[in-house]
């Protein structure tokens, strides 16, 4: 027992009702939390990425329960520790069903998952927190904001989240490639699904490896990761198990190389949606408008290919004026914020 009537022990992710039960308590402490703006992982893409080992982040998931040890499941947790890089990081979440909130089960579950990642040599913890729009860059009244900040973590970069309802019409997509066009003359777009081309991959983790630290950080701490060639097989593998395909965009220089990219993805088990992942230009060859080109491009190719999804989200932070200025132009507008804390844990004696 932990702090309250909270039961904590480690997911057995292929125990399917308990499992379940977890994805449930997530799902609902999410939508109480941003309502229809909620991006939650189905299901079936949650069990996937549970089960299936890959190189790059050893999971962990934690069930909190009332009513005793088999009683009913009313929150999740869940620990990532990256292998490959950022070795002292953890990434850590905790959610509490709705209906059994502010009686102390975020705390108890946060200490738990806190203290299992410190007890495997972790001492900077990261968790992320979503919020409502309205509530600010801060995070004022949301109550993950709070108990972030209660148990010594500190904001350090505030991203929103951005929705592109429907289509993008052909004629605003033929204008602004038409605008971008000109500036990126020196430069070969190619836009196609699926994995990552071979002739592309070695480039294109050279220039991915860096978004993080790269795109804007606030005052949170990251090193640059270290994906290899086997590790982002073993990654694509993952999403296909997971039902979804990638829709990407690659700008090349002279030589062939990759200098800018984006991607979205979309699953078979929420078909209304997709999300949009990474966009990175290299920072040497920024202001050629290859943002704006590779994401209409691969906008164009995702709507051919999906013409009936109905809304496309992602996250920007709010610093990064240059991207959002970019999202904005193809329809995207706000719709909920999401904050990254962040506290060093100081060694013991």
């Amino acid at each position: 027992m932990t702090g309250t009537d909270l039961h904590v022990h480690e997911l057995d992710v292929h125990d399917d009702e308990t499992f379940a039960a977890w994805h449930g308590a997530y799902a609902a402490a999410l939508d109480a939390a941003v309502g229809e703006a909620a991006m939650t992982w189905t299901l079936p893409e949650l069990q996937v990425q549970m089960r299936e080992p890959t190189r790059d982040l050893e999971r962990h998931g934690f069930v909190g329960r009332v009513g005793g040890p088999d009683g009913e499941v009313v929150a999740a947790g869940f620990a990532g520790f990256p292998q490959l890089d950022n070795l002292e990081s953890a990434y850590l979440e905790t959610s509490v069903h709705p209906d059994h909130q502010g009686r102390g089960h975020g705390t108890a579950l946060a200490i738990h998952v806190e203290e299992f990642a410190v007890a495997a040599g972790r001492r900077l913890l990261t968790c992320e927190v979503r919020w409502r729009g309205d509530q600010g860059s801060d995070g004022e009244g949301s109550p993950g904001a709070a108990l972030a900040r209660s148990r010594g973590f500190k904001l350090g970069l505030t991203d929103v989240q951005r929705r592109l309802d429907g289509r993008i019409p052909d004629d605003v997509l033929d204008a602004l490639a038409a605008e971008a066009a000109p500036h990126h003359t020196a430069y070969r777009l190619d836009a196609f699904t699926g994995p990552m081309k071979d002739e592309y991959a070695e480039s294109w983790l050279a220039l991915a490896n860096t978004l993080m630290v790269e795109a804007p950080t606030g005052d949170i701490e990251r090193e640059a990761e270290r994906t290899d060639l086997a590790t982002l097989r073993e990654q694509e593998e993952n999403v296909a198990k997971q039902g979804r395909t990638l829709f990407s965009t690659v700008a090349l220089d002279e030589t062939g190389e990759v200098v800018a990219y984006t991607t979205i993805a979309h699953g078979v088990h929420d078909v209304s949606g997709a999300f949009q992942w990474g966009t990175q230009v290299h920072r040497d060859h920024r202001g050629h408008r290859l943002g704006l080109a590779v994401k209409v491009a691969n906008h164009r190719l995702f709507q051919a290919e999906r013409p009936d999804v109905e809304r496309v989200s992602t996250y920007n932070a709010e610093s990064n004026v240059h991207m959002i200025a970019v999202n904005e132009r193809l329809g995207f507008q706000p719709v909920s914020r999401m904050g990254e804390f962040q506290k060093r844990v100081p060694l013991r004696g």
